[in-house]
Parts: C-alpha cells; sequence; structure tokens
C-alpha cells in the first residue's frame, strides 16, 4: 500500500492503539503509527500514518487541536471523567449557587496561556512507568505543571441542570481550541476546584488535528482493505505545510545532505516538493540557510 495518512473518526472503548493494530491488518504494513492519543472513553479525529507518512507524525504531534466536550460539574472523580467512581459529592445547595455567570467568568481564566497539571492518569512516564498505571496500582501520583494554550473555551448551548441518582449536577458542551499536551479532563477538574464543586468529564470528541478535520476521516465499523482511503503522503503534506517548490538542483542538493539558501521562510516546518509535486523533504530555516529534518529517498513517494 502507498504511503499516507489514514484519519479515523475513533469510536468509544476502543485505546489508540487498538486503531493502529486495526490499521497495521487492513493496510498491511508494520509501518503505522499514530499522531497523539485519544483515550478509550474518546471519540474522533486520530491521525494515522502509514509506511513512509509515519516520518510526518512526528511534526504533527505537536499540532493544535480542537475538541467538542461535556462537562458536569458537581463531582470529582479518580480520573477525572466518568470513567472511574466518584471522589466527592457537592449538595445541592452548593451546585444551586452556581450561576451562568460565575461559570463564564472562571472560563476566562482557563483561556490564553495557563498553566495546567495534567490528570493523574495520563500516559506520561513517571519513574518509567505510565502515571495511569502507578494510579490504578495504588501509588499517588504528583505531575509537574506544564503552561498550555487555550485558543477557545466556549459554553455550546444551554447549560443544563440535571438530577441523577438524587445528586444534583450542572452539565453543559463546550469547543476548546488548544495546543498540544491540553488535558481537557483537566480542565474540566481545574473548573469545578475554581467553583468549589467539583468538575469532571463525560464526553470528549476530537474534531481537528493541525490542519486535518473529523470531516476527512473514516468510521471503523464496516471499513476493510478495499473500502480503506489514504490520503497519499503528498497531498497530506501539502494540506499541512507550506510549500516550497524545488528546482533538480535543490533535489540533488538534499539527498546528498547540502543545504539550501533560505527564501524568506520562518523557523516552522515546511513541505519541499519537485516540480511533479513529490514530497522530497520537510524543511526548516536555519539562519540564513535551509536545512532538511527528513529527506525522503528517490521513489519513496510515487
Amino acid at each position: 500500500m502507498s504511503s499516507g495518512l489514514i484519519l479515523i473518526d475513533k469510536p468509544s472503548g476502543w485505546t489508540s492503539h487498538d486503531v493502529v493494530a486495526r490499521l497495521r491488518k487492513l493496510a498491511g504494513t508494520r509501518r503505522v503509527g499514530h499522531a497523539g492519543t485519544l483515550d478509550p472513553m474518546a471519540t474522533g479525529l486520530l491521525v494515522i500514518g502509514i509506511n513512509s507518512a509515519t516520518k510526518l507524525l512526528t511534526f504533527l504531534v505537536g499540532e493544535n487541536k480542537t475538541y467538542f466536550a461535556t462537562i458536569r460539574l458537581g463531582a470529582t472523580t479518580i480520573t477525572d471523567d466518568k470513567e472511574s467512581e466518584f471522589l466527592e459529592i457537592a449538595n445541592p445547595i452548593s451546585i444551586g449557587n452556581v450561576t451562568d455567570a460565575e461559570i463564564e467568568q472562571q472560563l476566562v481564566s482557563l483561556r490564553g496561556r495557563i498553566s495546567q497539571v495534567p490528570s493523574s492518569v495520563s500516559a506520561i512516564k513517571v519513574d518509567g512507568q505510565r502515571a495511569y498505571a502507578k494510579v490504578r496500582s495504588g501509588d499517588e501520583v504528583k505531575l509537574a505543571a506544564r503552561d498550555i494554550d487555550i485558543h477557545k473555551f466556549e459554553i455550546l448551548g444551554a447549560v443544563r441542570r440535571v438530577v441523577e441518582a438524587g445528586h444534583s449536577f450542572i452539565d453543559f458542551d463546550a469547543v476548546i481550541d488548544c495546543s498540544s499536551g491540553t488535558y481537557i479532563r483537566a480542565l474540566a477538574r481545574d473548573l469545578g476546584v475554581a467553583l468549589d464543586v467539583g468538575g469532571h468529564l463525560t464526553a470528549l470528541r476530537r474534531t481537528k488535528v493541525g490542519s486535518y478535520t473529523i470531516d476527512q476521516a473514516q468510521v471503523l465499523d464496516g471499513l476493510d482493505s478495499e473500502s480503506l482511503k489514504v490520503l497519499d503522503i503528498n497531498a497530506a503534506a501539502a494540506q499541512q505545510f507550506e510549500v516550497r517548490e524545488l528546482s533538480a538542483q535543490d533535489v540533488a542538493d538534499l539527498r546528498h545532505g547540502k543545504r539550501l539558501p533560505a527564501n524568506g521562510e520562518g523557523a516552522s516546518p515546511f513541505g519541499g516538493f519537485d516540480a511533479d509535486g513529490k514530497l522530497i523533504a520537510v524543511l526548516t530555516r536555519s539562519g540564513k540557510e535551509i536545512k532538511s529534518l527528513v529527506v525522503f529517498p528517490e521513489g519513496a513517494n510515487g
């Protein structure tokens, strides 16, 4: 199968590793990877690279992402989402005193450049072991705060006041545009802390990674090797990166490890394409020159 990206709408209950394993069988290759994990509970866009396109994943992991989430105020959980039992439940009076205006006011402090402590059940490694594995084995895990960027955190529709199993909660849907490394569960947790009623995530859907959108994704149900759609590596790179057209001499120089003169490019990675539109290299600016981050061998991209 040719190199490229496969955009999958991951169903709830599947791990990102499950999806990769399924795609290895469908694509008939071991060279399969993904650009950013989704929790089993979450649904939505998972960017899968196959064959040579796995080399693009390094540059996609750090791209901005968009999520649609449902946040519940009124209880905390071990995992900061609905996948574990309640730790604390707010009393109905406290929940009743929280106004829509107060929720919006606290959202302001969760926008822009903020410092966030990741959820303790994240995939971050602590002493060589995944944080979630340590938590589930009974260990206490304290993770360091990290700076992230929340470009948008807005309520969608009406704030809902619900009663379940005799407990009062506040639910609302939100859209979040954020930098890589953001934990949406932690946003729900921190909003609950700020309002002094607790909070957790009940639904999460990723709709965008870099320039790739959920509209381009395929569902796994019924997918087979015949119906599998691959976004050709050349088209995939042209969609994501700024394009620099390369002369035949440029191509030869890059494949011999040489640098090219800069033509006003920025430091962000960009694609170098030959006259036929084939991706030759992923490039970046270094001073007054262009250096390669990845160079694809001749014939690798069609």
